[in-house]
C-alpha cells in the first residue's frame, strides 16, 4: 500500500491552506433549496472534434435540465438552443474499430458520426426508443428495439431487421400428443388434407422468405412458458446470446403502500416491491440463437465450477431444510452491476457475467458463435456476498483476451485472461481500482484509483501488460472522466467538498488540469467553511483505524468539554469520507452550524462503507449494527480523549442505513447518545427488500439467527434516551410501515421519550426544501435541548 501523507501535509495537499473564520450559516440556508448554491455539472462528453465540450446543468427553479456546449479554445459555456440540440453528440457512445466513426442514441434514436468531416447522419426517426448501439464488424451498425435487432448498411444506405425475438410457441413444431386430435386426423382425409396445404403454403413461404434478400428473417421463437430478459446480437449480425426467464414467475407477494394527501383528495394506494425472501429470485436461462436460421441452441451451465455446490448447505440443514441438488439457479449480472453481454469485435465469441441467486458466486463464461457450450473464463467466490459493483469487464482489441475487475484479493484490481490461463494482475494493492477504459490505441487503461488514501480519487494509468499505476490527474475529487475521440484528451468531472461537480480537461499523457467550469453561485462562493479534517480513528475492536471526517473549530478552547454530533452515512455500501462534493452536502452545511453553535461533529466512514476492500464491505456479514456501533463507540472515544468531547453530551443520527444505526446505537447501547434522529430508518429487515438485504444476511427462511441479531426492532427495550423518528409516508424504499411498527413497539414498552415526524408528500430521498428544513429544525431542537 502506498505510504500514507501526514495528515497535515494531507489536508494541506486537498484542501489548500488556512482561511478566514467561517461564514455563518441558518438553518433555514442551509435547508434552503439547493439552486442557491448553483447546479453541478450532471453529466459532460466530448463533442465529435474534441474542440468543444458539451455538458448538462439543471435550470434554475426548475427540473428541466439544459445542455451547454464550451469550446476548448475559451470563452464561457453557451445553452444549445432548442432549435440546436439535434447537433449535440451523446455522452454514452461507441467508436469503430478505427475510430473514424462514432455512433449513439439520442432521444431514442440512432446516429453516426463521421469524426473526419463531422459529418452526422440519423439511421432512425421513430417513437420507439432503441438501444444497444454498436458497429457491425461490416463497417454498418447494429441496435435492439425491444426484442428486434436492425442492422444499417452504410454502402447502400439500407436498414434490415436482422431479428424478432418472441416468446411464443413456434408454429411449426408439431402439436402437443392429444388422443382425441390423433382419432380425428386418422379417421378425416379432409382435415388431413388441410393440414398438409397449410403446412405446404408455410414451408414455401419460408423458403421464399431465405431465399429473398429483401425480406426480413423470420422471427425467433423461444417458447410461450419464457419471457425474454435481455439480448445482444453479435458484431457480425448473425448470432444472439439470449436470456430468459420463466414466464409469470411468482415473485412473492407485493404489499401497496397509502398515499394520503393527494391531486384527487381521495386516498390512493400504489403497489410496492416484495420483502426479502418472499420468493427466490427468477431463475435465468441462456441460449444461443442463428438470426438466419431461428435455430435455438440451450447454453449448458454444467462447466460452470461450483454450479453444483450449495454453499448455503449448513444454514439450510439448521434450518431444517435439505441442500439445494444439481445446479443453482443463476441470473444475467446485469449492465447495471458492470457485468452483462459482450461479443468480441469478430463476432466469434461472446462472454457472459452470470451470478449464483444466492449471491456467492460470480463467473465470466464464454461461448463461441458456432458451438452452444460455455466455458468458464473467471470464478469469483465470497463466503459472504459478490459486491454488487466493481464487476466491469470486456474484451482487448485482440478479441481473445478478457479484462475484468475482480475483488479476489481483497481489494478491486483489474486484470487480463486468456483462454483457460489463470487471469494476470495489471493493478495492486491496498487500494481501489475502478471505471476501467481501455485506450484509444488499446496498450494501456485509464481507471479510477485511491492509491494515496481511500478517499482520494484520481484518473490513473497502467500499461495493458502491468507495471508502474501513473496518476494523471492530481485533483483529488475525480467523479468520472472519458477520453476525446482521438485519446489524446481526458475530460474530467471532479468536485471537492464545497465546489459540486465541475469539468476540467488535460492532456491523457498528463499535465495541469484546465478548469473549464464553475458554476456555484456568487452568494455560495463568497462564503467561508468549516474544512473537513480527515482522521484516522484507532479501533479498539480489531478494525486497524476508521476513516473520518472531523469538523470543529479552528482552535479548540482550552479547559472547554464540547458536546457531539456524530453523524452516520446512509446506502449501507457507501463512501462519504472522501475529497468530493459530498451526496450530503446539507448535512455538511448543518455541521457547520452546529459547530458555529459550540458542537464538534464526526462523521466515519464504518465497517461495510465502500473504497476499503472486500474485508471492510464483508465485516458486517450476517451481523448488520454490530462492527458498525463498534467504530462508532471508538469514535466517540476518539473525540474525548483528542478533542476534548464531552462524553455526557453525544447525540447521533443519521437516515436510511444511517437511521438504523441511530437505532442500533441508542437501543444497543443505552445511556452512550442522549439523543438520537433516526430519519427513513430500517427497523426490521424483514421489510426490507430482496436485492440487497438477502445478500448480507441471507433469506429469513434459512438464517432467521442473521435477521434477529440485526433487526432493531429486536432491542427496542434499551431505549432510554431521547429519540426523533421522521420518515416520508410515501417512501418506497425504506417503507413508512418500518416507523409505524417502530412506533406501535415503544408504546406497547411504555416508551415516552420518543416522537415521530411524519412528511406526507415525501419518498426516500426528499425532495422539498420544507421538508428539510422541518426535519433539521427537529433534529437541531432535540440536540440542543438534550446535549446543551
Amino acid at each position: 500500500m502506498p505510504k500514507l501523507l501526514p495528515l497535515s501535509l494531507l489536508l494541506l495537499t486537498a484542501f489548500g491552506s488556512a482561511h478566514a473564520a467561517p461564514t455563518p450559516i441558518t438553518i433555514e440556508q442551509a435547508m434552503a433549496n439547493p439552486d442557491w448554491i448553483g447546479p453541478p455539472v450532471e453529466s459532460a462528453w466530448w463533442s465529435w472534434n474534441g474542440q468543444q465540450v458539451e455538458y448538462t446543468l439543471k435550470r434554475q427553479g426548475s427540473q428541466v435540465r439544459d445542455s451547454f456546449r464550451l469550446p476548448l479554445s475559451g470563452g464561457v459555456g453557451q445553452q444549445v438552443a432548442d432549435d440546436q440540440r439535434g447537433t449535440l453528440d451523446a455522452a454514452d457512445r461507441v467508436y469503430d474499430s478505427s475510430r473514424q466513426r462514432m455512433a449513439f442514441v439520442r432521444n431514442g434514436d440512432v446516429f453516426v458520426r463521421d469524426l473526419r468531416s463531422g459529418a452526422l447522419t440519423q439511421l432512425t426517426r421513430s417513437n420507439d426508443r432503441a438501444s444497444d448501439v454498436n458497429f457491425a464488424s461490416d463497417g454498418g451498425v447494429i441496435w435492439q428495439v425491444s426484442n428486434n435487432w436492425f442492422h444499417w448498411n452504410p454502402r447502400n444506405n439500407s436498414t434490415r431487421q436482422v431479428a424478432q425475438l418472441k416468446a411464443d410457441k413456434n408454429p411449426a413444431d408439431a402439436p402437443k400428443a392429444d388422443v382425441l386430435r390423433d382419432q380425428q386426423m386418422r379417421t378425416l382425409s379432409t382435415l388431413r388434407s388441410d393440414r398438409a396445404q397449410r403446412e405446404e403454403l408455410r414451408e414455401q413461404g419460408e423458403r421464399w422468405r431465405q431465399a429473398d434478400p429483401t425480406r426480413a428473417a423470420a422471427p425467433i421463437f423461444l417458447g410461450a412458458d419464457v419471457e425474454i430478459v435481455s439480448s445482444a446480437l453479435s458484431p457480425d449480425a448473425r448470432h444472439l446470446i439470449v436470456v430468459t426467464k420463466p414466464k409469470g414467475y411468482d415473485e412473492g407477494r407485493g404489499g401497496k403502500m397509502p398515499l394520503y394527501v393527494t391531486e384527487s383528495g381521495y386516498e390512493e394506494a400504489e403497489d410496492t416491491r416484495t420483502r426479502v425472501g418472499r420468493n427466490d429470485p427468477e431463475p435465468h436461462a441462456f441460449w444461443l440463437a442463428d438470426a438466419a436460421t431461428g435455430k435455438v441452441q440451450p447454453l449448458s451451465l454444467d462447466n460452470l465450477p461450483g454450479i453444483a455446490t450449495d454453499p448455503l448447505a449448513e444454514l439450510r440443514r439448521k434450518a431444517g431444510k435439505d441442500a439445494l441438488k444439481g445446479n443453482r439457479p443463476l441470473e444475467l449480472m446485469s449492465d447495471f452491476m458492470g457485468g452483462g453481454i459482450r461479443w468480441n469485435a469478430d463476432g466469434s465469441q461472446a462472454a457472459i457475467m452470470l451470478r449464483a441467486n444466492d449471491n456467492k458466486d460470480r463467473w465470466i463464461a464464454t461461448t463461441s458463435a458456432t458451438n452452444a457450450r460455455l466455458e468458464n473464463r473467471h470464478r469469483l467466490t465470497d463466503a459472504g456476498w459478490i459486491n454488487w459493483g466493481f464487476n466491469d469487464y470486456g474484451w482487448m482489441p485482440d478479441g481473445r483476451t478478457l479484462w475484468l475487475l475482480s475483488e479476489e484479493s481483497g481489494y478491486s484490481h483489474l486484470y487480463t485472461q486468456t483462454g483457460s490461463s489463470k487471469p494476470k494482475a495489471i493493478t495492486s494493492g491496498n487500494w481501489e481500482t475502478s471505471a476501467p477504459v481501455v485506450s484509444a490505441d488499446g496498450n494501456s487503461f485509464y481507471f479510477l484509483c485511491n492509491q494515496k488514501w481511500p478517499g482520494d480519487y484520481e484518473v490513473c494509468n497502467v500499461n495493458a501488460n502491468g507495471g508502474a499505476v501513473r496518476e494523471v490527474t492530481a485533483l483529488d475529487g475525480v467523479e468520472d472522466f472519458s477520453l476525446s475521440p482521438d485519446g489524446q484528451q481526458l475530460l474530467v468531472r471532479y468536485s471537492a467538498p464545497y465546489l459540486p461537480a465541475q469539468i476540467a480537461v488535460l492532456p491523457s499523457s498528463g499535465g495541469e488540469a484546465r478548469q473549464l467550469t464553475d458554476t456555484r453561485s456568487a452568494e455560495f462562493k463568497a462564503r467561508e467553511w468549516v474544512q473537513p479534517q480527515m482522521v484516522q480513528v484507532p479501533s479498539k475492536h480489531g478494525a486497524g483505524h476508521v476513516w473520518a471526517k472531523y469538523y470543529g473549530p479552528e482552535k479548540l478552547e482550552a479547559g472547554k468539554q464540547y458536546p457531539i454530533a456524530m453523524f452516520v452515512h446512509g446506502a449501507g455500501y457507501l463512501q462519504n469520507v472522501h475529497a468530493r462534493y459530498s451526496n450530503y452536502f446539507r448535512e455538511q452545511m448543518f455541521h457547520n452550524l452546529l459547530v458555529q453553535k459550540g458542537y464538534i461533529v464526526l462523521d466515519m466512514d464504518y465497517r461495510g462503507s465502500e473504497g476499503y476492500g472486500r474485508n471492510w464491505r464483508t465485516a458486517i456479514y450476517r451481523n448488520m449494527g454490530h462492527p458498525e456501533l463498534e467504530d462508532y463507540l471508538d469514535g466517540l472515544d476518539w473525540l474525548v480523549e483528542t478533542k476534548q468531547g464531552d462524553r455526557s453530551k453525544a447525540g447521533i443520527y443519521g437516515g436510511s442505513y444511517g437511521g438504523f444505526m441511530t437505532y442500533m446505537a441508542l437501543f444497543r447501547s443505552p445511556g452512550t447518545f442522549k439523543a438520537g434522529a433516526a430519519l427513513r430508518p430500517v427497523g426490521d429487515w424483514h421489510q426490507y427488500n430482496h436485492a440487497y438485504t438477502a445478500n448480507i444476511l441471507n433469506t429469513p427462511d434459512i438464517d432467521p439467527e442473521a435477521y434477529r441479531i440485526s433487526s432493531p426492532i429486536e432491542y427496542a427495550e434499551g431505549l432510554q434516551d431521547n429519540l426523533l423518528i421522521a420518515h416520508g409516508m410515501m417512501d418506497d424504499n425504506v417503507f413508512f410501515q418500518d416507523s409505524v411498527n417502530m412506533s406501535q413497539k415503544l408504546i406497547e414498552l411504555h416508551k415516552d421519550n420518543w416522537s415521530i415526524a411524519p412528511y406526507p408528500l415525501e419518498r426516500h430521498g426528499y425532495t422539498r426544501a420544507d421538508s428539510w428544513l422541518d426535519q433539521y429544525k427537529r433534529i437541531l431542537k432535540l440536540f440542543e435541548q438534550e446535549l446543551k
